[in-house]
């Protein structure tokens, strides 16, 4: 799984303005100025493994585009990167080819629940998680986190509350965007105690389990699960391995009518899942790229102790959540005494920086941003300098 030896150059600065990215490209429209440091979307500024660029350079030299299948050797390698990397087996029946986690999200919602019904999110969270349940007539059931001594924890007692009420579906986001919190077994376990004395379904987006820092450790939700548990859940190389792009993820689902329901959802939705030059990526993603990803994380634990260390020092007005999982920091910055419209405009025109806004991940959001540090340090390093001298200037 990878080329041990090869080093990877993440200071290299690659331009991305005129690709069409959401990120780069979409600073007008999104901030109303271009003129900022694009530290939003949740994608890296790095480039993908060389073997999926060769793979997708083989796969274009051959001048047909058409309908593609699901090659045996695509579901090998998803199978072979959960044992090796998660210590979980998973069976190739249970694999189910989706477009992406977000529309999982919307096919679980029309899946498990009738117009009406309860669905449970955890915010502030990933906002498509909210939009997926009110986008489908599904009533949206909300258990806050709790953020208690500078780490966010999950109020077991009221999510109780909310599956005794006849919620049918919870969408767990493990590890968490954007709060960065990588569950532990015990919680782990008391999410499916919950799960199996009510009846709930629970989708477990695991789309960031691969980018976990030392001393934290992912569990998939459904490796701890008991035969009968009605746990789907979500993988893909995407954020791994900086390809979401190409739009292909994962559902691994045990059990056989979850997985035809799931089926009639998206064929209902008629989304496809399959192209090309997704396939191709997605299996010399995890065939090839372990050696690759060693080192990301090895870079951004780098680049999150240095984020701490300059915060601590230069901005102690904001508080870094520590960052237990993925390459998306949440900020505190409600010592700013900003409400949420005016904190946006002081970080997009006063310090120039790009970063989305706590508020939009719902509630619990308010008087927080989240920082994206998959990129170049030197450019974060620009972006907290940024930040120093318009509060200094204020």
């Amino acid at each position: 799984m990878g080329t041990p030896g090869v080093s990877v150059d993440f200071d290299r600065e690659i331009p991305r303005d005129g690709t069409a990215s959401v990120k780069h490209d979409g600073r007008e429209t999104y901030f109303g100025t271009g003129d900022v440091i694009p530290l939003w979307v949740a994608d890296m500024d790095f480039a993908a493994p060389e073997a999926v660029t060769r793979a997708l350079a083989a796969r274009a030299a051959h001048p047909v585009y058409g309908y593609t299948v699901y090659p045996d050797s695509l579901f090998d390698a998803l199978i072979a990167w959960m044992k090796k990397r998660h210590g979980w087996e998973i069976q190739r029946e249970w694999i189910l080819m989706s477009p992406g986690v977000v529309p999982s999200l919307h096919a679980a919602a029309l899946a498990f629940a009738q117009p009406g019904e309860g669905v449970i999110i955890q915010p502030p969270v990933y906002f498509p998680f909210a939009s997926s349940v009110t986008n489908t007539g599904r009533h949206l059931v909300v258990n806050p986190l709790r953020l208690e001594n500078g780490r966010y924890e999950i109020d077991f007692a009221h999510l109780e509350q909310c599956a005794a009420q006849g919620a049918r579906l919870l969408l767990f986001c493990s590890p968490h965007n954007p709060v960065s919190r990588v569950w532990s077994r015990d919680e782990l376990d008391e999410i499916l105690r919950i799960a199996r004395r009510h009846d709930l379904i629970v989708l477990s987006d695991e789309i960031h389990a691969d980018l976990v820092y030392p001393d934290f450790h992912h569990t998939p939700l459904a490796a701890l699960a008991d035969n009968g548990d009605k746990i789907i859940t979500a993988v893909a190389p995407s954020k791994t391995f900086n390809i979401p792009g190409l739009g292909l993820s994962a559902l691994i689902v045990p059990n056989p009518e979850h997985r035809a329901a799931l089926g009639k959802a998206f064929d209902m939705l008629h989304v496809s899942a399959a192209n090309p030059f997704s396939i191709v990526a997605f299996e010399a993603a995890y065939r090839e790229g372990e050696a690759w990803l060693d080192q990301l994380l090895a870079y951004l634990q780098e680049t999150r102790d240095f984020v701490s260390a300059y915060l601590l020092r230069h901005l102690p007005s904001i508080h870094l959540i520590r960052p237990e999982g993925t390459y998306l920091l949440w900020l505190d910055c409600r010592a700013l005494g900003m409400p949420d419209r005016r904190l946006q405009e002081f970080f997009v025109h006063e310090a120039r920086v790009g970063m989305s806004p706590g508020a939009v991940f719902g509630e619990g959001g308010s008087g927080f941003m989240r920082l994206n540090i998959a990129a170049p340090r030197h450019i974060i390093i620009e972006a907290l300098d940024h930040v120093r001298l318009a509060l200094n200037a204020r």
